[in-house]
């Protein structure tokens, strides 16, 4: 039977850890970036196969963030998250497609865009099975990937830069 976790309910950041620059702030039970480059991480629980489901919003189309699934344990080191697992990307003023809103961060871009305008929430639901990786986004598949990289780890929340304001809420996974 599948098991649902709430990782960040509006309260609280039990389980989670920061490293790099920057940080999250929990406002009005609400997770917000501040600075960067970060990442606030998941690490209370590895995982294998899973569905992450969480809600965001940006201020303007050039607000940076990602959802990093899958890496190992960064210490102090976020880069780590970059390098060994997936980022699903926030960028709505991207250059490239593979660097757009929905897309696995330079591996493969979303077939549309589909995010809400800055100031209104965002829908990801991320399936992750042994190597595919699907993004939805508000409901419409945007990325269907096939990895060749780790099959367990962390998940985490980037938080990129000073100009960026990027807010999360309701993040769970089942399993």
């Amino acid at each position: 039977m599948a098991e649902t976790i709430v990782l960040f309910d509006g309260r609280g950041l039990d389980g989670w850890r920061m490293c790099g620059p920057g940080g999250f702030e929990v406002v009005d039970g609400v997770l917000e970036t501040r600075g960067g480059m970060g990442l606030l991480w998941y690490g209370a629980r590895e995982l294998s196969d899973f569905v992450l489901d969480l809600d965001w919003s940006v201020t303007k189309p050039e607000d940076n963030s990602g959802v990093f699934l899958r890496f190992p344990d960064p210490g102090d080191d976020p880069w780590v998250a970059v390098h060994h697992g997936y980022e699903v990307q926030i960028l709505d003023a991207a250059d490239r497609a593979e660097r757009s809103t929905g897309a696995i961060y330079l591996m493969a871009a979303p077939s549309r865009p589909a995010s809400r305008p800055p100031g209104e929430w965002n829908h990801f639901r991320i399936s992750v099975t042994g190597q595919r990786y699907r993004v939805e986004l508000n409901g419409v598949e945007v990325v269907d990937f096939t990895g060749d990289r780790r099959t367990r780890g962390y998940v985490g929340l980037q938080n990129h830069d000073d100009d960026s304001l990027v807010r999360f809420r309701d993040v769970r996974v089942t399993v």
